[in-house]
């Protein structure tokens, strides 16, 4: 399943993602990975929690990004769940690719049994109407 943080620039999303993800290590069998343009929350982060600087994999489009998931996904099949921190950058999406692209998370999701969690940087207004029941936390 795939779950929205959505508001705006310095709101608490990456916050809320951090304490979601650190309470949750607790709490889980398999592993978690956290996603982010740097190292920044390197320090907030539980050590048993993979974060990857998805800045120094050159990902340039929406669909290099989900080659990069599933390559990561191939090579740890025990992912339970994965965090996205500031998503449109990671992703290098627009907010009028974002319907596709959780789409396609979505059916990764489904797949691979992963619960996935994402940080987006806008208001609920600007949230395709499609994906407003995957919202689980407006800011």
């Amino acid at each position: 399943m795939v779950n929205l943080i959505t508001g705006k620039n310095g709101k608490g999303k990456s916050k809320f993602l951090l304490e979601k993800v650190n309470s949750q290590v607790k709490e889980i069998l398999g592993n978690i990975v956290y996603l982010d343009t740097s190292t920044k929350h390197m320090y907030e982060l539980n050590n048993k929690i993979r974060l990857i600087n998805a800045s120094e994999y050159n990902i340039s489009s929406g669909d290099m990004f989900i080659g990069f998931l599933l390559g990561i996904i191939s090579g740890d099949h025990d992912i339970q769940e994965l965090y996205f921190d500031n998503f449109l950058a990671l992703s290098h999406t627009s907010i009028d690719e974002l319907e596709n692209i959780i789409t396609q998370l979505d059916e990764l999701s489904k797949n691979f049994g992963i619960d996935i969690y994402a940080a987006i940087s806008t208001t609920d207004g600007d949230i395709p109407e499609s994906l407003k029941d995957k919202v689980m936390e407006a800011l």
